[in-house]
């Protein structure tokens, strides 16, 4: 496992490796589709954010309520193809480096993170209950009214992710399958 923390740079994307398992600590926001609808129409009328996206990583999850005593619900990501229509202006207008989701992305999606050097990790999907105990703390920071698909800035300790696109293109759900294939 390599050990990971934010900011998550350039430099830092570009050291991994479509396969490669990391551990994350440090700080990331959640967004999900609505958030995204919002941060894109933003960004076209060149209006701010309401967060600073650069070196960042967007974990797209809407968690559940937290329980007593806990920080938050259940965590777990979310279907990713749902935000491939925002993300190439996202990485392109933002600076953000990293997105943690399920699933695979699309060829513009690929193309995008190519060129503004992002990598997306895969989270295990279904475990959202086991990961949200590797979220240390949870504070909502834009569009309350969207409920569980607020903004969230969230810390994390030991959050267990793999590469499944790096910054080069290589694609873990295209050449994962092809090592198992048989001829």
């Amino acid at each position: 496992m390599i050990q990971i923390s934010t900011p998550f740079t350039t430099e830092l994307s570009g050291s991994l490796h479509a396969g490669d398992q990391v551990i994350l600590s440090g700080t990331i926001y959640t967004a999900r589709d609505a958030a995204h609808k919002r941060l894109t129409s933003l960004i076209e009328k060149s209006l701010p954010l309401p967060v600073d996206l650069s070196e960042s990583m967007l974990y797209y999850t809407g968690p559940t309520p937290a329980r007593p005593g806990k920080v938050i619900g259940s965590a777990g990501p979310t279907t990713s193809s749902r935000m491939d229509k925002y993300t190439p202006l996202l990485l392109e207008k933002t600076g953000l480096k990293g997105i943690i989701g399920k699933g695979d992305r699309n060829d513009a999606v690929i193309a995008a993170l190519k060129r503004y050097q992002c990598t997306y990790f895969a989270a295990l999907g279904g475990a959202g209950a086991l990961l949200s105990k590797c979220i240390v703390k949870s504070e909502l920071v834009a569009y309350e009214d969207l409920g569980p698909e607020a903004i969230y800035k969230l810390e994390v300790r030991n959050f267990p992710l793999i590469v499944a696109i790096d910054q080069n293109g290589n694609n873990l759900f295209k050449s994962g399958p092809a090592e198992y294939r048989i001829n």
